[in-house]
């Protein structure tokens, strides 16, 4: 390809602009790009088969590959989240949620689905952390809540659950008590919406760590004010049937 000469070194301008043969690249082929590239199915080191600069446009790898994957989960065990970060987060998420139902009971269904796959590796993330000698999945229904309400939430709220109680009436059902949810204290409710209770995203993470311990149940979350906290709420446990069968072969044996 034969490019124009400087008319500022000496030479003339030229007449007419150079002609690009049929065989020439374009300058620019970011506009030209193929639906291989897009689909990311093309042959090539890169993620999804494509080559290593663009072959997945959903996931950017840095200049050394490696990715959040990649790091130790034990380096950001102390690590903590700045409060004003996580309630920008959740209002979002409130507000995303909100917007795609028709009801109370809707939108604490649809943020208690959310929590649940957070719960299932928050799990994973904990027992992981824990000394070797003493790692094991709880195997018992109390120290499954025991675990819940001590690691899970020295974990989340870096303090303890308030208080944990066994129904008197059901013997599947117990109770978690958080007398100051952080997840409602940058929430403003309004009053048609009073009985919205926005902790129902923890009760998602509380029976997503409950189902990947292996204890299937329901976890809902219910406000219980008192003259002391006026924003307490309990989150009652409902456990499946097979698990108390289970409990009871283990209290036998």
């Amino acid at each position: 390809m034969s490019y124009p000469t400087n008319p500022t070194r000496g030479g003339n301008p030229p007449t007419s602009p150079p002609q690009s043969s049929p065989q020439q690249q374009p300058l620019h082929p970011v506009k030209h790009v193929s639906q291989q590239t897009l689909t990311g199915t093309g042959s090539g080191p890169g993620p999804g088969g494509g080559s290593t600069g663009g072959g997945n446009l959903g996931l950017r790898y840095p200049s050394n590959r490696k990715t959040i994957y990649d790091r130790n989960l034990n380096r950001s065990r102390t690590a903590e989240l700045s409060r004003a970060s996580f309630a920008l987060l959740f209002g979002e998420m409130i507000g995303y949620a909100q917007r795609r139902v028709t009801g109370i009971q809707d939108l604490e269904k649809r943020l208690n689905n959310q929590g649940f796959p957070m719960g299932l590796r928050l799990l994973d993330l904990l027992l992981y952390r824990e000394p070797i000698r003493t790692a094991q999945r709880p195997t018992r229904i109390l120290a499954l809540l025991q675990f819940i309400t001590t690691t899970v939430w020295r974990h989340l709220f870096n303090r303890q659950a308030d208080a944990l109680e066994r129904s008197k009436d059901n013997e599947d059902e117990y109770m978690i008590a958080d007398n100051d949810p952080v997840v409602n204290q940058y929430v403003s409710i309004p009053k048609e919406m009073n009985q919205l209770n926005c902790a129902a995203y923890v009760a998602g993470i509380v029976e997503g760590v409950c189902s990947g311990a292996g204890f299937p149940a329901r976890v809902t979350a219910h406000s219980v004010p008192n003259d002391l906290w006026p924003g307490r709420t309990v989150f009652l446990i409902k456990f499946a049937e097979e698990v108390l069968e289970r409990e009871t072969f283990l209290a036998k044996s």
